[in-house]
């Protein structure tokens, strides 16, 4: 039996809930809300529990190797292993703390939700435990992934837009190109990197919550974010089309100067110059 206030009684939203959606399906359903949204947790619990099975990054030089020869077999950018990319996760403004997850545009989120992906479009990494005002260098330079890139020594790359700081393991484009040869590599560098663009349209596609507003209690959101991802990827290993899904208009990141990689200029110039170097090699291949 399903229990409800008089038509007269006033009616109050908890905080950090989501009424709309869980007070639906618990008619639907003939259950209270309260089980409706433990639930949910239960079910993104242990989906969350399989991610290290769905969502892997090649933390080894041979299977950066691998990853390496899979992104060359398809795409032109040299030594590169896949990309890296933000997107947001709005969320309503929690009672303690709250400023803290209000991001650059006033918008209050998890952000950035940093993940990178694949050449086959499926995602290696997703971290989603950072509030809104937090910098992307500080996630970036926080992150498991940044610590192998960092010390990897089979010369693997990220490709990144000009919002992240440039590094021998993260390549970014030139932000004013002057010549034919970086030009060339701003257009390639475009092309191949906007599978992580690709990524989080699927990904939206699939799980509508991820383009609206969280409304359930701060904790508990990273795991119905880290359960879309890994859900995705187990779609693409069953290949189920997105296609049949609505269109997802994709928000624009802006561009934000980060210091250099550990405030170190020596790292930003060995990031320039190998920039340099893969701008030359691919631009010597087509002419």
């Amino acid at each position: 039996m399903v229990l409800t206030k008089p038509s007269d009684a006033p009616t109050e939203t908890p905080k950090n809930r989501d009424p709309g959606f869980q007070q639906g399906v618990a008619v639907d359903l003939d259950v209270n809300q309260s089980t409706v949204s433990r639930t949910l947790i239960t079910v993104s619990e242990a989906i969350c529990s399989k991610r290290n099975n769905w969502i892997t990054f090649p933390n080894t030089n041979d299977l950066l190797g691998v990853a390496i020869n899979e992104w060359a077999s398809t795409k032109r950018m040299p030594s590169v292993i896949g990309a890296i990319d933000c997107t947001h996760g709005k969320i309503t403004k929690p009672r303690i703390h709250g400023d803290e997850y209000v991001n650059i545009k006033g918008i209050c989120s998890i952000k950035n939700v940093q993940a990178t992906c694949n050449a086959k479009e499926i995602f290696t990494s997703v971290d989603a435990t950072w509030p809104g005002s937090v910098h992307v260098s500080r996630i970036w330079r926080n992150s498991l992934v940044h610590r192998i890139m960092y010390n990897n020594v089979q010369g693997a790359a990220l490709l990144g837009d000009e919002g992240y700081g440039t590094a021998p393991w993260l390549l970014t484009p030139f932000k004013n190109p002057t010549t034919p040869i970086q030009e060339n590599y701003n257009l390639i560098h475009a092309k191949e990197r906007c599978v992580i663009e690709r990524c989080f349209g699927q990904l939206k596609r699939r799980f509508p919550m991820l383009q609206y507003t969280f409304r359930l209690k701060i904790e508990n959101i990273p795991k119905h974010i880290v359960s879309a991802f890994v859900l995705h990827n187990i779609s693409k290993h069953l290949q189920d089309p997105y296609h049949d899904f609505d269109p997802v208009q994709m928000e624009v990141q802006d561009a934000i100067e980060l210091i250099p990689e550990g405030n170190q200029p020596q790292i930003r110039n060995r990031g320039t110059q190998r920039r340099n170097d893969v701008a030359l090699a691919i631009f010597r291949d087509v002419n």
